[in-house]
């Protein structure tokens, strides 16, 4: 029987537990959308190329997803007070570490020591949410959670174009230091223990086999952008990472405590929806490192301008995120997100049209509606993908789906990244051709991302849960 420490019983204890958890997402979705709107200033500051900055967003994002899978069982072992608390001070000092960086290498490594941080805190606050509150009552803590998260997102390009054109891009780190320190306080305060789980093996050999494969792709397909790596290398980082992926499957299907059981997969929403987030996000997580460029880069904007008219993104988005529930019941989980799959990838294919000659108010339309679509799939994916996870597989389906999320932005950046270094060095002696470039790669990505319609037609075609707001985007 578990302890009152274990599981609240009071509204009184709960409630901190979500404004806790809210921090930690607000920490993370500000550090994002911050980053996006600073690349070109900060290449400049470091003497590169703005088309070259994907791997200051892939590091950050290519250490979650590989330290995630062990999340679930670290919080099981430590309990989720103390992971929690240990996510949010590396976390911090990821953030000091990157306002310090005076070159670019130095900045990835600090962005990796951000991404130990934030691999634990956003999948343990969930599930620290998830064990302390009953299913049905579920959906409205996350629900709860959205919303003080969403002003990341909001303050976030506005705060960061402003912090770059008056100040510089290094205060875009450290306004995370103070309100990371309460955090810190915070966390060790009302944050649950929950360390009364079933202690199991951990599947080490499992896991170094999983983060050698999701390495080993994410490097391959960041190495086609040119950061160094020659086409042998990359040819042998692409073979060996698809290896220790299906090495994985082999040992899992064997191993007595895998990281993720085989028996997750039986679950039909859970597959269908892990395999929709991973094509899905393939274009919306490039989006927000793509529009910044095309803004800057492309338009020549200023960083607060084009900060300014990314609010219009953040705005679609809160605006959908209210519509969903209602959405989802009338036309059903298979209907939506085959539907808004395409609208997705044909909206990030129409930011391809955007021009110097195009008024700014249509650009703001198209960001707007954008926003709004990308939201209503990350609301309906994300909730389908976890409603029947339930008993000993709500911690690693959580942290499976979580570890998705983020492989998948790191290999949409990659690949985003690879394309625009292409497209521009087939057209780099034609005037204007970082537009060009930027116009195809978004195209391209576009059509990328219509594959997540083939994926969510395998959903059945009745699916009644409401689904709930994903507070982790």
């Amino acid at each position: 029987m578990k302890s009152s420490v274990d599981r609240p019983s009071s509204a009184n204890h709960k409630e901190p537990l979500l404004w806790l958890v809210a921090i930690g997402f607000f920490m993370q979705s500000l550090d994002a959308t911050i980053l996006n709107t600073a690349l070109p200033s900060m290449a400049a500051s470091l003497g590169q190329s703005p088309l070259h900055m994907q791997s200051v967003v892939v590091a950050y994002a290519l250490t979650t997803a590989m330290l995630i899978p062990a999340t679930g069982w670290v919080a099981d072992r430590f309990g989720t007070r103390r992971i929690y608390t240990a996510a949010m001070a590396l976390f911090v000092l990821g953030s000091v570490l990157c306002a310090l960086a005076p070159t670019l290498q130095f900045l990835v490594m600090a962005r990796v020591v951000q991404g130990v941080g934030g691999a634990m805190m956003l999948p343990v606050g969930r599930l620290a949410v998830l064990r302390a509150y009953p299913r049905d009552a579920f959906i409205r803590a996350m629900s709860f959670i959205a919303i003080p998260g969403q002003v990341g997102p909001l303050m976030g390009p506005a705060l960061g174009g402003w912090l770059v054109e008056f100040a510089s891009w290094h205060w875009i780190f450290w306004i995370n230091v103070p309100i990371g320190i309460v955090g810190v306080w915070a966390a060790w305060r009302w944050m649950p223990l929950h360390d009364q789980q079933p202690k199991r093996a951990f599947d080490g050999v499992g896991f170094a086999l999983l983060a050698a494969g999701m390495v080993g792709v994410s490097l391959a397909l960041d190495g086609l952008s040119g950061v160094g790596l020659g086409h042998a290398v990359v040819a042998v980082l692409l073979v060996f990472g698809m290896a220790s992926l299906a090495a994985y499957w082999m040992h899992a299907l064997r191993s007595r405590n895998p990281l993720f059981a085989p028996a997750l997969f039986g679950v039909r929403s859970l597959r269908v929806g892990l395999l929709g987030n991973l094509f899905a996000r393939l274009g919306s997580g490039a989006a927000p490192f793509l529009v910044p460029l095309m803004l800057q880069v492309g338009l020549g904007l200023s960083p607060f301008h084009a900060g300014t008219m990314m609010l219009a993104t953040v705005l679609g988005s809160m605006l959908v995120k209210r519509m969903a529930v209602r959405t989802v019941l009338r036309f059903g989980y298979k209907r939506v997100l085959q539907v808004n799959s395409a609208l997705l990838g044909l909206m990030i294919a129409g930011l391809g049209l955007v021009s110097p000659a195009q008024p700014v108010w249509l650009i703001v339309v198209q960001l707007f509606v954008f926003g709004g679509i990308n939201s209503m799939q990350f609301s309906a994916m994300n909730s389908v993908t976890l409603k029947d996870m339930a008993g000993e597989f709500a911690s690693s389906g959580n942290s499976l789906l979580s570890m998705v999320q983020m492989l998948a932005m790191s290999m949409g950046v990659a690949v985003a990244g690879a394309v625009l270094t292409g497209y521009a060095d087939m057209w780099q002696a034609r005037e204007g051709f970082k537009l060009l470039a930027l116009q195809a790669t978004f195209v391209t990505v576009g059509v990328m991302t219509l594959a997540a319609t083939l994926v969510f037609s395998q959903l059945e075609d009745d699916e009644p849960v409401q689904p709930a707001p994903d507070a982790g985007d």
